[in-house]
């Protein structure tokens, strides 16, 4: 069987608004302008669909990772009822400290998709506003894209050069699915050339 290919979303500061004292509840959790939008256009590919968050609170004492469950419940119904789809969620529970594999910018979280659905990272997007994002990215062969709100604009100036190169810039997640969708008709065309 042939892997998929997957945008991988960040969640806080790409779909929803950043924190700084984190998203610890149902009530802290508002939607950015045109998220739901973009991520209903983005199932209108066939690409996986997959949010990636790192979710310290858990393990920092801030929230339950019931709340945190209750949050990515609500946001899953929330683009299905718009007619979007979230084809899974993987989110790390520890603290930098913890040294784990999952936290991005290690890639525990997405070699864990690519099992588990079978997609091919190398031919993926993933889509956050952090530099842990790219680097990410970077690390497993995907496109990274960067959205200028969250953190994304205070981030830019961390990239290195070759991130630079290598990453697309967009002011939010509606300009990034576009420039998706532009990448996708673009080898759908370049596949179907003589």
């Amino acid at each position: 069987m042939t892997p998929k290919r997957a945008v991988f979303l960040d969640r806080d500061g790409t779909i929803n608004e950043n924190r700084t004292d984190h998203v610890k509840s149902l009530a802290e959790f508002v939607l950015l302008p045109g998220a739901l939008e973009a991520i209903r256009r983005l199932a209108e590919t066939d690409l996986a669909i997959i949010l990636v968050s790192n979710q310290s609170v858990i393990n920092r004492g801030l929230t339950s990772a019931q709340t945190v469950q209750s949050i990515n419940d609500y946001l899953r119904d929330t683009v299905h009822a718009y007619g979007g789809r979230l084809d899974d969620i993987y989110i790390c529970p520890h603290r930098p400290d913890e040294n784990c594999r999952c936290r991005k910018p290690r890639p525990g979280l997405l070699y864990q998709a690519r099992d588990e659905h079978n997609l091919d990272l190398a031919a993926s997007y993933l889509v956050g506003d952090a530099i842990t994002d790219v680097e990410l990215a970077q690390s497993v062969g995907c496109r990274p894209i960067l959205v200028l709100t969250g953190r994304g604009a205070s981030h830019l100036s961390h990239l290195t050069a070759e991130q630079r190169r290598i990453t697309h810039i967009a002011e939010n997640l509606e300009r990034a699915v576009e420039w998706i969708i532009r990448e996708e008709e673009r080898r759908g065309a370049g596949a179907n050339s003589p």
